[in-house]
Order: C-alpha cells, then sequence, then structure tokens
C-alpha cells in the first residue's frame, strides 16, 4: 500500500512552496486510505520546513478530485470489515481538521471534477482556485450517503440557504457558481494554472491573495447561473422542514423548482433526513465537532441497504436505477 501511494500522491519542496500532486487517473484521483495518509504525512513533515504555501493540484485535467474510493468502503461494508472502514473516515477526517489549522496557505487548484472528498481536501483550505473546466458538487444524498468531510461545517456557512440547497440536491456548481458561493476564492484559466507555484515562489514575500489576484482573469461564465435563483433557492431551502421545502418548490412552479423535485425524488429518503438535520445544525458546532458527528453516523450509514443500493447503481454496475429501501421519507428519525 505504502509503495502504490508513494505513486499515487507525489510531494516534495520547490523554491519554498510545498507541492502535493494527486496521481491517481484511472479512478479520477478517488481517495483510498493510502492517498490521505501520504498527504497527511507529507503536510506534517513540513510543519517545521520554511514555506510560504503548500499547493494541492492533480497530475491530468479530467478531475481534482471526484471524492474518497466509496466504492472500496462498500466492499469493506459487504465483508463485515468496520475497521478498514474507520481507518478510511477517520484518517480522512483527520486531513480535513490538518488542512484547516495548517500553519502557511493551502492552496487548491480544482481542474475539472472536485467532489466529495475532493471538496474536503480543497476548501478547509485558505485558498480554492478554480478554472473554467472546474465542477464542484456534494452528491452524496444520490448514493444512500450523506454530505461528510466537515460538510456539515462548511455547507451551513455558505451565504442564505445555498449549502441546504447543495447538500441535499448535490447540484454541480460550475467556475462561476463556485465564485459566487464562496467555495472557490479565485479564477485562473486553464493555461495559466501551471505558472501558480512558480509565481509563489517568484513572490514569497507577498500575500498569497495578492499573487493570485495577478493571475486571476475574467471567468468565460458571464453570470453565475445560481445567482440567478438565488431568492428561490433562500426562499424554498430556508424552510424548516423537508416537506416544507417540497411544498414551497411545488409552489414555485419554475424549471428550476421542478428539476429540483425530480433531484429529491431519486435521491435516498434516509440521506435527505439525515442530512437536513446534519445541516440544520452544523452551523452552532466547530469543524472538530462537525467531524466527529459525521464519524460516527459513518458507522452505521455504511451498513445500511440505502448505501450499499446506491453505491452499487452509480459505482458498481452504473445503472443509475437505485431502488431504495423506503419509496418516500417518514422511517427511522436521523441521529442526533
Amino acid at each position: 500500500m505504502a509503495d502504490t501511494a508513494a505513486v499515487e500522491v507525489l510531494a516534495d519542496v520547490h523554491r519554498g512552496v510545498g507541492r502535493i500532486l494527486l496521481n491517481r487517473p484511472k479512478a479520477l484521483n478517488a481517495l483510498t486510505t493510502g492517498m490521505v495518509a501520504a498527504i497527511d504525512r507529507a503536510l506534517a513533515a513540513w510543519e517545521h520546513t520554511p514555506l510560504s504555501a503548500v499547493v494541492l493540484a492533480s497530475t491530468h485535467t479530467k478531475a481534482f478530485c471526484a471524492g474518497g474510493d466509496i466504492r472500496t468502503i462498500r466492499e469493506h461494508s459487504l465483508a463485515r470489515d468496520a475497521e478498514a472502514s474507520e481507518r478510511f473516515f477517520a484518517s480522512e477526517y483527520r486531513l480535513n481538521a490538518r488542512i484547516a489549522g495548517y500553519r502557511v496557505p493551502v492552496v487548491s487548484l480544482i481542474d475539472g471534477l472536485c467532489m466529495g472528498g475532493g471538496l474536503g481536501l480543497s476548501v478547509h483550505g485558505t485558498f480554492r482556485v478554480v478554472t473554467e473546466n472546474a465542477v464542484l458538487a456534494m452528491p452524496e444524498t444520490g448514493i444512500g450517503f450523506f454530505p461528510d468531510v466537515g460538510a456539515s461545517y462548511f455547507l451551513p456557512r455558505l451565504p442564505g440557504s445555498i449549502g441546504m440547497y447543495l447538500g441535499l440536491t448535490g447540484h454541480r456548481l460550475d467556475a462561476a457558481d463556485s465564485l459566487y458561493t464562496g467555495l472557490a476564492t479565485h479564477f485562473v484559466s486553464v493555461d495559466g494554472l501551471d505558472a501558480v507555484g512558480d509565481a509563489l515562489a517568484d513572490n514569497p514575500g507577498d500575500p498569497v491573495d495578492v499573487v493570485l489576484n495577478r493571475l486571476s482573469g475574467r471567468s468565460p461564465v458571464a453570470e453565475s447561473r445560481l445567482a440567478k435563483v438565488r431568492g428561490d433557492v433562500d426562499w424554498a431551502f430556508g424552510a424548516p422542514t423537508l416537506g416544507e421545502i417540497e411544498k414551497r418548490l411545488h409552489h414555485l412552479d419554475t424549471p428550476w423548482a421542478t428539476a429540483t423535485l425530480a433531484t429529491f425524488e431519486a435521491a435516498s429518503p434516509q440521506s435527505l433526513e439525515i442530512t437536513h438535520a446534519l445541516l440544520a445544525r452544523g452551523g452552532q458546532h466547530t469543524l472538530r465537532e462537525c467531524l466527529d458527528t459525521e464519524l460516527a453516523l459513518t458507522r452505521t450509514i455504511i451498513r445500511t441497504p440505502d448505501f450499499l443500493e446506491g453505491v452499487r447503481a452509480a459505482l458498481v454496475d452504473k445503472d443509475r436505477s437505485p431502488t431504495w429501501q423506503r419509496a418516500s421519507r417518514g422511517g427511522p428519525t436521523p441521529p442526533a
């Protein structure tokens, strides 16, 4: 595992800038336990190294990181290997916390897909640079899981009710949407992305934000599509219950509301309930508390029929037709 991780995560220090490259292209950089450990080791080893910043990126353009290797977690659950799953989630969440408190700015260069665990790697860092190819999402309710990696901390802190909307629906954000929500901090075109590391090394005395602003160009997307429906998002997803959210979406009767209702119908009812409960209270807890709650939840959720079925439909058989345990909500109450 150690040898594999050494190939899948490349780490070095170049001219005072730490560089961590995800290098598992065939799996879209889906994180394994070994990869998480390798990233964590690199950051730990640089704790006392003079650095101006750490850059986290991918070796290929299709994906920054498509998430955790959730297919392997399903295999652990089927094999009743709870210890292996616990190792993955516990180490991943420790890494999220380390990035959040790291002593120098962590700059993530997001080109391509950034979902689930990819957001856990990037959003807790200081700066998130997106290109015109960036796609950000937390799609867990569609696979019988819930938004984790600290999502119960960072989603409730987005403007208005955007976080609840993203967590429940798994809506995909482009570069303009990502900047609008604050999940991204800067835009740099694909052609200029390779220059970020050198620019940081060339200007070690300048604030990282200033360096990134010099490289930033105009987003190719003229206006955030999410911004255009922001009022409806805040009204519908600001409702206190899932049932009321659905009622408000029906009342709106717009193309956006209709599409959102269809997403609700396709998601796991169990996942929607758990996600709504997590996000409703996440805004009043610390990142550490949120990560601890999420870790406790994983121990139960990954053994449920909805998780096993959702991952099967999305990642194993890829028929995209999961059969959820309950056709509608109204079952067990999510953990408190």
